[in-house]
């Protein structure tokens, strides 16, 4: 290959890049994620819009992006993954740039814009309340799409893959951070709205599957959601979504309603003190009605005292 065959390949392909945001926060028991609300006939897509010649960087253009579209300012924001997305019509190739944001509060949005619940896209990985009755239904499709597979090797391969997302059996149990895995399963057998639409075949889902997003918008929210299930773990990102002073109660709810999984009461404060996260203000919150609590406040000095200081996510007990 000579050195002007790349340059001639370019010739004909045109390129843009485009910033995406999940924008999300949490409300009581509700994880949120912004939205940019319909086009059209289109569903609902994440805050985004075209890397421009006056942004300084790209984060910069993503938070002008999303103030303009939502009104909502941003506060922590990290890179989350590049997607180059071959489905969108039109003869332009985008590679799309997503973001993950945590802001603390719905705040004020535009009336375009709207605060949906996360849940409501992947109904699936909400497990506080136990196995969601929706994940027979997609098991069901998930086996019957295993079986239209030619090859023996490759029936047994999707079962295995079925098995491992889904926690079906003693080998397998569930993982809350397969997110992305398992929405890629289900629009690999065309359980998905957005397998039908990017096929052109129209849309074509199994009930519980949840609400369609624009475009790839929809693999951008699983892959952050993974994302923060697991970072949760090991860094202090909890606290980006809390306010400055919370009871402990508030804090196991949130990261409750993060990970999809009920935590272990006594076990997740402990963690949380031991690991020395938060610190008492003296202060009493009595929103409740009943005995009052304490209200703590992060200690983010935390992060220079010992590496990789997180939550952790001590499980509820099944049995």
């Amino acid at each position: 290959m000579t050195a002007a065959e790349p340059r001639d390949r370019m010739a004909g392909q045109s390129v843009a890049v485009g910033l995406n945001a999940v924008v999300v926060a949490v409300e009581e028991t509700t994880p949120r994620v912004l939205l940019a609300g319909p086009d059209g006939a289109r569903p609902s897509a994440l805050p985004s819009g075209p890397l421009e010649a006056e942004h300084r960087t790209m984060e910069t253009g993503l938070r002008s992006w999303v103030e303009r579209q939502t009104g909502q300012p941003l506060g922590y924001v990290e890179q989350l993954y590049t997607f180059g997305d071959k489905a969108r019509a039109g003869s332009r190739r985008f590679i799309s740039i997503a973001y993950l944001a945590l802001v603390r509060g719905l705040g004020e949005h535009r009336q375009a814009s709207l605060w949906a619940d996360w849940y409501a896209h992947f109904p699936y990985e909400d497990w506080r309340c136990g196995r969601p009755p929706a994940i027979e239904t997609i098991v069901e499709g998930l086996k019957a799409w295993s079986q239209t597979a030619n090859a023996h090797t490759l029936r047994r391969a999707r079962l295995a893959r079925i098995a491992m997302a889904f926690g079906l059996d003693e080998n397998h149990a569930w993982n809350e951070e397969r997110v992305l895995e398992r929405y890629e399963l289900l629009y690999e057998a065309g359980l998905v709205a957005e397998a039908g639409l990017d096929a052109r075949t129209g849309p074509s889902t199994v009930a519980g599957t949840g609400q369609p997003l624009a475009l790839d918008h929809r693999r951008m929210l699983a892959t952050a959601i993974g994302r923060l299930r697991a970072k949760i773990k090991y860094r202090p990102v909890l606290f980006e979504l809390m306010p400055d002073q919370f009871t402990l109660f508030d804090l196991q709810r949130t990261a409750e309603a993060l990970s999809g999984v009920r935590l272990h009461k006594p076990n997740f404060r402990r963690l949380i003190e031991a690991q020395g996260l938060v610190e008492e203000t003296g202060n009493l919150s009595t929103r409740t009605g009943g005995r009052p609590a304490k209200l703590f406040r992060y200690r983010p000095e935390v992060t220079f005292e010992r590496p990789l200081p997180g939550a952790r996510l001590p499980l509820q007990s099944k049995g």
